[in-house]
Formats: structure tokens, C-alpha cells, sequence
């Protein structure tokens, strides 16, 4: 598994509404390994939130095997499970979740808090790095209601990259975008997947799906199918054909 950061075996997740069992998951099985850059798709119901959720450790499987990075989560303990998501995980949401009264600098050290190691100038330097990387850095002492959507998901990734993750999870993580800022957060994503993240997203947008170099489709609970992208989209050459008016303005 040394080059493997994801390794699920026959996992399985059941949930019970009132008398009846939801089977959620049914024996999945999936590898992903470093450096990979994976969507994960399906329709409403068809299991792939239950598996952000798994993939994350927010939620543990019923039955099955899940190792994140050679650590087997079934058996943690739910202090054990968020050491593990603040070590190796980074998230990124639909809805950015990020603090409305903070900084993007401080919204971005916020993970760093839970590590005492830390001390207040390298968590400013580790903030500030990362803001860097996503093309903020003249943006850091901004609230978030002075920034554009599209600046806020750029926070929002700074903020999963902060602790070096082994993962980055993104849930819809253009859902809220429009067409121009949605093709300039997968191309922040392409680029940090170049430089050797590895990262998993979901999304139901089939040309979203594109930018990632693999897809996996759920239905019912299953995974259909898994394809390589064979005629994979490169954002950054997307953007260069849009019109210039489309760009979203944001001045604070």
C-alpha cells in the first residue's frame, strides 16, 4: 500500500429510517493512489455523499475495510478520526464554510490551531503560503463578504492545503460558481494536482468530471463503472477562449 492512499475493501454503510434499513453503500471496493486526480459521480441517492462522507471520516462504513494513507479507520476512536482528518485531509465545500467576522488570513490558519506544535508565526507563514498558492495573497486581511465567490472557494482551498494534506476532498466545489469562475477553480485544482496532490471530488456535472484524469460512477449504491478521461479538459486552455466580459469583477 505504500503508494496507495486510498484502499477500500467490500465497504458497506446501512442506515435505519424508522423500521427500514437504507442499504446506502454495497460493497464497494476502490484504490486510489498518490498523485491521482479522481471524480466521483452519480445521481441523487445513487451513495456518493455517503462516500465523501466515509473517504473523510466523517462516517464510518457498517462492514468493510477503508485505509486512509496505511491506517485503517474502522477501529478509531472519534478523537483518533479527527487527529487523522486535521493530519492528512483537506476539505473543500460547496457552500465555501468559511467564518463571515474573519480573515481570509485566519480562516486559513484555522486548522492549524488544533495542532499546540504550532506557534503563531509559522501558522501565519504556513497561512500565507497557501494563500500564495491559490493567488491571494494580496487578498489575506479581506473579509469573506469582500471577496467574489470564486475568491472565497480560493480561501477555501488555501485553507484545505494549510496542513501539507495527504487528500483533498472537494464536495461540488463549483456548484455555487458561475461558468468562467467554475473553469478557473479546476484550474487551480489541475495545477495543484500537477504538482502532486491527490485529490477527489464530487460533482454530477458530467463536463466538471472532465478536468479529473479518472471518473467514478455510483448508481444505487454501487460503482458502475470506473473510465479513465481519455479526452480530458484543460481548463486553463477553456478560459483562454472565453470572452473577456465574462469575468467576474470584484472590487471591496
Amino acid at each position: 500500500m505504500n503508494n496507495t492512499i486510498i484502499n477500500i475493501k467490500n465497504l458497506r454503510k446501512d442506515y435505519h429510517v424508522g423500521e427500514v434499513i437504507v442499504h446506502a453503500l454495497r460493497g464497494i471496493n476502490l484504490e486510489i493512489k498518490k498523485g491521482e486526480f479522481v471524480a466521483i459521480m452519480g445521481a441523487s441517492g445513487s451513495g456518493k455523499s455517503t462516500m465523501l462522507n466515509i473517504l473523510g471520516c466523517l462516517d464510518k462504513p457498517t462492514a468493510g475495510e477503508y485505509y486512509l494513507d496505511g491506517q485503517e479507520i474502522k477501529q478509531m476512536s472519534k478523537d483518533e478520526l479527527a487527529r487523522l482528518r486535521n493530519k492528512k485531509l483537506g476539505f473543500v465545500f460547496q457552500a465555501y464554510n468559511l467564518l463571515p467576522r474573519t480573515t481570509a488570513l485566519e480562516n486559513v490558519e484555522l486548522p492549524l490551531f488544533y495542532d499546540s506544535r504550532i506557534r503563531s508565526k509559522e501558522r501565519r507563514e504556513k497561512a500565507v503560503n497557501a494563500l500564495e498558492a491559490v493567488g491571494l495573497k494580496d487578498r489575506m486581511d479581506h473579509m469573506p463578504n469582500q471577496l467574489s465567490g470564486g475568491q472565497q472557494q480560493r480561501v477555501a482551498i488555501a485553507r484545505s492545503l494549510v496542513n501539507d494534506p495527504v487528500l483533498i476532498l472537494a464536495d461540488e466545489p463549483t456548484g455555487n460558481l458561475d461558468t468562467r469562475t467554475s473553469f478557473e477553480i479546476m484550474e487551480l485544482f489541475q495545477e495543484l494536482n500537477d504538482r502532486g496532490r491527490t485529490i477527489v471530488y464530487v460533482t454530477h456535472e458530467p463536463d466538471i468530471a472532465k478536468f479529473a484524469t479518472r471518473n467514478v460512477i455510483f448508481r444505487d449504491g454501487k460503482i458502475l463503472r470506473e473510465t479513465e478521461v481519455k479526452e480530458r479538459l484543460f481548463a486553463s486552455e477553456i478560459i483562454k477562449t472565453l470572452p473577456v466580459e465574462n469575468i467576474e469583477e470584484f472590487e471591496s
